[in-house]
């Protein structure tokens, strides 16, 4: 065991004015104690750490007896090195070092400020639990252990980032997540080498397919739904100073379901569902086929539509690949703008928006009523799946661009690029598409159609797949 020398912690933690020094003399010598005042709580400090090490005589130089004997605090281990010993003074700890041993040791004293489990923003619902993780990592391990009370419930920790020390902590449930998934993730996460993890992202970017839009790694807020995928067979990750938690393996059809699917009317939630998958097509498609029919195949519009589409665009001297890329574009700053702005102004603003500047656009000839009709419901189509959000911005402009080519052979053949590119996606070693394709692997249960509670409340994985 290396040497703990208090000089050497001074060194590295020089011209840090929070960084408290305690001499306290006994009988053997001397005590020194570490601690950061704005990591710990001081009155603990105080009441259970220095107070009986002062009042106690200690007469033995054996740290058993002062971690049993002497100190009450909960949480009391060894440190093996000078570095270590830093890692938990920056931890939050109190460090002592008896100088009349050449040892140290650890008190957890953990007190610094954090914000309470407060409803998440991004995860919303009308009907079910309110709480959301928040940016500390025990808080976050706590409100999962509330809700699985399994002794199968594992936290796996490791430090990450070579000058930030973040902790990670990676969950899941032994015998229900699949063992070679957990290797694959465990194996993944600890071989990171990045100088700093700031977020969940830093680890979420390591995981994903890099060479798509889709996301194939998920995140929630949530506790119950980080819940919910533990419980079918998938691993958490937990980063502290992040209040999302990523989920592992993510698949397409994850992007449909919210907690409102569960907690509401099992007839409403599937209707609410496939409303979803409807608006996902709507908003990856809807653009592209307007555009193949107005430019390449107007004799497949009904006639009387078609002399509306050709008065509507009378006055619009742009082509029409134009006029929907640049109403697009506007509706997309809307979007940026109403986000970037504080709450109530975003809202006023993009609603505002929105109705002034199709109504401008129509008025001074730069987008026909059909245009923005057309962009407006393929805008809040894209809304109803939030998640996919991004990847339908971009496919939507890919298939326009296709369509404005060759018209309806061209859309076909940016549909058919779309559906083949999310088809070769992979999520952790496993199909993006799951269960689509892959029925004979895992289980039918929760996917378009939600069955009742009773019948999708086992593991997602069968138990030939858990072996492997």
């Amino acid at each position: 065991m290396e040497k703990i020398n208090v000089d050497y912690i001074k060194d590295k933690l020089k011209i840090s004015y929070d960084v408290k020094y305690r001499e306290i003399e006994c009988t053997l010598g001397i005590i020194f104690g570490v601690f950061i005042d704005d990591l710990c709580d001081s009155k603990f400090i105080s009441e259970y750490i220095f107070n009986p090490l002062i009042q106690k005589k200690i007469e033995t130089v054996e740290l058993e007896y002062i971690k049993k004997e002497v100190l009450p605090a909960n949480n009391i281990g060894d440190i093996n090195s000078n570095d270590e010993a830093i890692y938990h003074v920056l931890s939050g700890d109190v460090v002592l070092i008896f100088s009349f041993a050449n040892s140290a040791i650890y008190c957890e004293a953990k007190g610094y400020v954090r914000r309470s489990v407060g409803i998440p923003v991004a995860e919303n619902v009308i009907k079910g639990p309110r709480e959301g993780f928040t940016e500390a990592f025990v808080d976050n391990v706590s409100l999962i252990r509330r809700k699985i009370k399994n002794p199968a419930l594992k936290f796996e920790t490791v430090i990450l980032g070579s000058k930030s020390n973040t902790v990670t902590v990676m969950c899941y449930i032994e015998g229900v997540a699949p063992k070679n998934l957990v290797d694959y993730i465990r194996n993944k996460v600890s071989n990171i080498k990045l100088e700093f993890i700031l977020d969940s992202s830093y680890i979420e970017e390591e995981l994903k397919n890099k060479n798509t839009v889709f996301d194939t790694i998920g995140t929630t807020e949530k506790p119950d739904v980080a819940s919910a995928k533990l419980l079918e067979g998938k691993i958490a990750i937990i980063v502290d100073g992040s209040p999302f938690v990523i989920t592992a393996p993510h698949f397409f059809v994850d992007n449909f379901q919210t907690p409102d699917d569960y907690y509401s009317n099992k007839y409403f939630g599937n209707l609410s569902r496939l409303m979803r998958v409807f608006s996902f097509f709507l908003a990856s498609l809807l653009s592209g086929v307007y555009l193949a029919f107005t430019t390449y195949h107007f004799s497949l519009i009904p006639t009387v539509f078609a002399v509306k589409l050709a008065i509507s665009r009378a006055g619009v001297p742009l082509p029409t690949v134009i006029e929907l890329l640049l109403m697009t574009f506007f509706f997309q700053l809307l979007r940026e703008a109403g986000i970037r702005l504080p709450q109530p102004i975003g809202q006023a603003m993009s609603i505002v928006g929105a109705l002034i500047l199709g109504d401008a656009a129509v008025g001074a000839g730069l987008a026909s009523q059909s245009t923005v009709v057309i962009v407006a419901l393929s805008s809040i189509a894209s809304f109803l799946v939030s998640k996919l959000y991004g990847a339908l911005s971009i496919w939507n402009i890919i298939i326009i661009l296709f369509s404005s080519v060759l018209g309806l052979p061209g859309f076909y053949i940016g549909f058919f690029i779309f559906i083949s590119h999310m088809a070769g996606l992979e999520s952790c070693g496993y199909p993006y598409l799951f269960p689509l394709g892959t029925l004979e692997s895992f289980k039918f249960k929760d996917i378009f159609y939600r069955k009742d509670l009773s019948e999708i409340s086992n593991s997602i994985f069968d138990k030939g797949d858990r072996d492997e």
